[in-house]
């Protein structure tokens, strides 16, 4: 085990939003170091949101986060020979990692041309609750809810 817990990593906010989280985001899908690219598929993205009109896009893009979300996952345990799916509560910040994530994946993952079309459709897809990443998290909810039984093994 560690001695001291790591100081979280201060993340410089967007040029565009001045968000952290944008640029959170931005990070986690970036490839090679490639930073500006990352910023420039986001804002292609976000632009794409903007001309379709609703809502202003970065509202649009953090409604997709909240319905990504989840609140709990499952966790295995070994007890007695046999493992378990212990459903367990995800801390504030792993969730926001965990959304982000799976937002990126399941973006990358969509048919289209180009990164920039891929986010615009998942972030708007997620956005109105539909989308390949807000049915990961509600089989994440379910699994939870089916191990229920063994969250009493959760005590450490």
């Amino acid at each position: 085990m560690r001695k001291h817990k790591p100081k979280p990593r201060i993340v410089e906010p967007d040029p565009r939003y001045n968000d952290q989280m944008v640029t959170r985001f931005v990070n986690m899908m970036m490839y090679d170091g490639k930073k500006s690219t990352a910023f420039s598929v986001f804002y292609t993205a976000l632009d794409q949101i903007d001309q379709k009109g609703e809502e202003p896009a970065i509202e649009v893009f953090f409604k997709a986060l909240r319905n990504v979300m989840p609140t709990v996952e499952v966790r295995s345990r070994r007890i007695g020979g046999a493992t378990f799916q212990i459903p367990t509560e995800i801390r504030p910040d792993r969730r926001m990692s965990i959304a982000m994530k799976w937002l990126i994946k399941y973006a990358r993952a969509r048919s289209g041309k180009g990164m920039a079309n891929k986010l615009f459709s998942e972030i708007l897809a997620a956005s109105k609750g539909e989308g390949a990443a807000v049915k990961k998290r509600e089989d994440t909810h379910r699994m939870a809810e089916a191990n229920r039984a063994f969250a009493h093994y959760s005590g450490r």
